[in-house]
C-alpha cells in the first residue's frame, strides 16, 4: 500500500468521525427529549406536536450544535494552533481547517433554519406537516426562541460566506469570533433567561458555551488534523492542551453556578432535571480525566516523536464521543422542565434577575455586591495577567513603570466596582445610576487602562518566536497591532465617531428602552461603553497604531471636544419631557421609585457636571506639564518590530 493511498484513506475517515459525533449528540438529545415529552407538555400546557417535532427537534439541535462546535474548533485551529506561511497566507493545514469550518458552518445555518419551523410546531402544538412556509414565517418573530433560531441561521450563513474568501491568517481570528457570536442568540433564551437570578444564569451559560465550544471544537479539529497526518501536530497538541485546561476550569465553575441558580441541592437526586445535571457532571469529570491522560501520555509521546499520533488519537476519539454525549444531555436538559421554585419572584426579579426592594443609599452602593460574571471576571483576569507580566519582567531585571501598573489596577478595580457593586445593580433600575456607570466605563476606566500601556507590556514580557519557527502570542499581538482594521478603528476621527454613537445613541428613547429591558442588549451596551472609550483614548493618547503622529494641541483639543459632547448630551436629557425607559422602569413596580423624570434629570446633571469637571482636569494636567510641575514616563507606541 502506497503512502498516498494511506493518506487518502485517513482523509476519508475524517467526515465519518465528525458525523458520528453529531449522530451521538442527536440520538442522545432525541432520546432524552422523547422521555421528557409528557412532563414538558404537562408543565407548559401545550399540545403534542407529533413525533416529527418531538423526536426531530432535539435530534436536530444536538447535531446542529456539534456542527457549531466543529465550526468554532476549526477556525480556532487555523487561527492559533498551527502557524501560517511566513508571508501570512494560510498554510495547507490552516486552509483545510478553514474549509472544514466553512462546511460545518453551512450545516449549522441549515440546522438553525430547520429549527425555526420545528420550534414553531413545538410551541403551537401543530404537527410540522400541517404548517405552511407562510405560517412559519409569520410566527417566527412572535416567539423568542424561534426568533433566536432565525437570527442564528442568518449569522451562521454570513460567517460561512465570509469564510470562503479567507486566505490569510490575519482574518481567521475574526472568523473565530463570528463563530462564537452564533451561539449567543439561543444562549440568552430558554431556562437561563427567565425567573430569578436569570442575569447570573445567562452570563454563566454564555461562559459555559464558549468554553465548551472551544474545548470540544479544538479537540475535534486536532483529531481531524492527526487523522490527516498534518504538520505541527505536536505543536497543535501542546497549545490545545493549555487551552483545554483553562476551558475545563471555566466550564466547571460556570456549570456549577448555572445549576446552583436553577435547582436546589435537595432536588439533584429527586428530579429528572437534577439527574441530568449529575450526568453532565459525570461527563465533565470523565473528560477531565481523559484530558489529564492526554497531557501525561499523548503530549509526551509527541514531544519525543512528532509522528507518534496513535496515543493522541486513541484518547481524543474517546473524548470526542464523550463530548457528543455531553452535548446531547445538555440539549435534553434544555427540553426538561426544572423543578418549581419555592417562591414566586417579584416583578423586579423577573425583569432584572434580582430584587431591589430597598431604596438606594450611599451605603448600599458600596456594600451591596452582585458579582458580574462577564465584566467582573474580565476585570479580575485582566489584573491577574497584567501582574503576571510585570512579575515576569521583574524576574528578568527589566524595569516597568509603577505608575502604569497602578493606573491599570485602578482601572480594573473601577470596572469591577461599576459592574458588580450596588452601583451596577441600581443602574438597571435608575437612569441616574446608569449615567454614572456610563461615565465610569466610557471615560474613567478606558483612560486608566490605556495609561497602563498593556500592549507595550505584552511585547516586552512575551518572548519572540525562534527564527523559522511557528509564531506565538507575541507575534499574534504584533499582527493585531499592525492590522488594517486596528489602524482604521484607532484613527482619531473614527474613534471619536464611534464614541459619539454611545454618547447620543442612548438619548434616543427606543434605543435606551431596548438597552435596559433586554439582558443581552444591556450587556452589549456595557461592552460598547468600554470598547468605544478604549478606542478613543488609544487614538488620542498615541499609545496605539494611529495612522500618523498627533500634536499635543490636537490631542487635547479632541479630548476636550469629546468631553464637551457629554456635557451637551446631559443638557439634552435634562430638557427632555419624556422618561427614557419609562415603561420598563414602571414594570419593575419598585415602591421607592416615585419620580422617574426627576431621577432622569438628576442623571443628566451628573453627566454634564462630571464631564465639565473632566474637561477642567485635562486642562489642569496640560498646564502642569507645561510648567514642569508634572513629570511622566513616556513609553513609545508599540510597533510591529517592538
Amino acid at each position: 500500500m502506497t503512502a498516498t493511498s494511506v493518506a487518502g484513506g485517513r482523509r476519508r475517515v475524517v467526515w465519518p468521525v465528525l458525523l458520528g459525533v453529531a449522530l451521538v449528540a442527536g440520538v442522545t438529545a432525541g432520546a432524552i427529549g422523547a422521555l421528557m415529552l409528557d412532563d414538558a407538555l404537562e408543565v407548559t400546557g401545550l399540545r403534542d406536536p407529533g413525533p416529527t417535532t418531538a423526536y426531530g427537534l432535539p435530534f436536530l439541535r444536538g447535531a446542529g450544535e456539534i456542527a457549531a462546535i466543529v465550526t468554532i474548533g476549526h477556525f480556532l485551529f487555523a487561527a492559533f494552533l498551527v502557524p501560517p506561511q511566513t508571508s501570512g497566507v494560510l498554510d495547507v493545514d490552516g486552509y483545510r481547517a478553514v474549509r472544514v469550518g466553512a462546511v460545518a458552518c453551512v450545516v449549522w445555518a441549515m440546522c438553525a433554519a430547520l429549527l425555526v419551523a420545528l420550534t414553531v410546531s413545538d410551541v403551537s402544538g401543530v404537527p410540522l406537516t400541517d404548517l405552511t412556509p407562510l405560517d412559519v414565517w409569520s410566527a417566527a418573530g412572535l416567539v423568542e426562541t424561534t426568533a433566536a433560531w432565525r437570527t442564528t441561521s442568518i449569522l451562521a450563513a454570513v460567517v460561512a460566506v465570509a469564510s470562503l474568501t479567507v486566505l490569510r491568517w490575519s482574518w481567521t481570528p475574526g472568523l473565530l469570533i463570528g463563530g462564537l457570536v452564533t451561539l449567543v442568540p439561543v444562549a440568552v433564551t430558554g431556562h437561563s433567561s427567565t425567573g430569578g437570578s436569570h442575569d447570573i444564569a445567562t452570563n454563566s451559560l454564555l461562559i459555559h458555551l464558549v468554553a465548551g465550544s472551544l474545548w470540544a471544537g479544538g479537540l475535534l479539529a486536532l483529531v481531524v488534523h492527526a487523522l490527516r497526518r498534518g504538520s505541527y501536530t505536536d505543536l497543535a497538541a501542546r497549545r490545545f492542551s493549555r487551552l483545554a485546561l483553562g476551558c475545563f476550569v471555566a466550564m466547571a465553575a460556570s456549570g456549577f453556578i448555572n445549576a446552583a441558580v436553577r435547582i436546589d441541592l435537595t432536588n439533584l437526586w429527586t428530579s429528572t432535571y437534577g439527574l441530568l445535571i449529575l450526568a453532565k457532571v459525570a461527563a465533565l469529570v470523565s473528560l477531565g480525566v481523559l484530558g489529564w491522560r492526554q497531557r501525561r501520555s499523548a503530549i509526551v509521546a509527541l514531544q519525543h516523536d512528532s509522528t507518534a499520533r496513535r496515543p493522541l488519537l486513541r484518547l481524543a476519539l474517546g473524548e470526542a464521543a464523550l463530548f457528543g454525549i455531553a452535548v446531547g444531555v445538555a440539549v435534553g436538559l434544555g427540553r426538561t422542565p426544572p423543578p418549581p421554585t419555592r417562591s414566586e419572584p417579584s416583578p423586579a426579579e423577573v425583569a432584572l434577575g434580582f430584587d431591589l426592594s430597598e431604596s438606594p443609599t450611599i451605603a448600599a452602593v458600596f456594600t451591596d455586591w452582585r458579582f458580574d460574571l462577564i465584566f467582573g471576571t474580565a476585570a479580575v483576569v485582566m489584573a491577574s495577567i497584567y501582574l503576571a507580566a510585570v512579575y515576569r519582567l521583574a524576574r528578568r531585571g527589566d524595569p516597568w513603570s509603577k505608575r502604569r501598573t497602578i493606573c491599570w489596577l485602578i482601572g480594573c478595580i473601577t470596572m469591577l466596582f461599576a459592574t458588580s457593586s450596588g452601583l451596577g445593580m441600581y443602574m438597571a433600575a435608575m437612569y441616574s445610576m446608569h449615567a454614572i456607570v456610563q461615565l465610569l466605563l466610557t471615560i474613567a476606566v478606558p483612560a486608566l487602562l490605556v495609561q497602563g500601556a498593556p500592549v507595550t507590556l505584552a511585547l516586552k514580557a512575551l518572548k519572540a518566536a525562534e527564527p523559522n519557527s511557528a509564531p506565538g502570542p507575541r507575534e499574534w499581538v504584533q499582527s493585531v497591532v499592525a492590522a488594517p482594521m486596528t489602524r482604521l478603528l484607532t484613527q482619531p476621527w473614527t474613534a471619536l465617531a464611534i464614541l459619539m454613537v454611545g454618547v447620543y445613541g442612548l438619548c434616543i428613547a427606543g434605543v435606551y428602552d431596548v438597552a435596559m429591558s433586554d439582558h443581552a442588549a444591556h450587556m452589549a451596551t456595557i461592552g460598547f461603553f468600554l470598547f468605544s472609550g478604549t478606542l478613543f483614548f488609544v487614538a488620542v493618547s498615541g499609545a496605539g497604531p494611529t495612522p500618523g503622529p498627533m500634536s499635543t494641541q490636537r490631542r487635547v483639543a479632541m479630548t476636550l471636544f469629546a468631553l464637551s459632547q457629554f456635557v451637551v448630551a446631559g443638557i439634552v436629557v435634562v430638557r427632555m419631557q419624556a422618561v427614557l425607559g419609562g415603561d420598563f422602569y414602571r414594570s419593575l413596580r419598585l415602591s421607592w421609585q416615585t419620580n422617574l423624570l426627576s431621577d432622569q434629570r438628576v442623571g443628566g446633571v451628573i453627566v454634564s457636571v462630571s464631564s465639565a469637571v473632566a474637561m477642567l482636569t485635562v486642562i489642569a494636567i496640560v498646564a502642569a506639564k507645561r510648567t514642569g510641575c508634572l513629570r511622566t514616563d513616556n513609553l513609545r507606541a508599540p510597533t510591529i518590530d517592538a
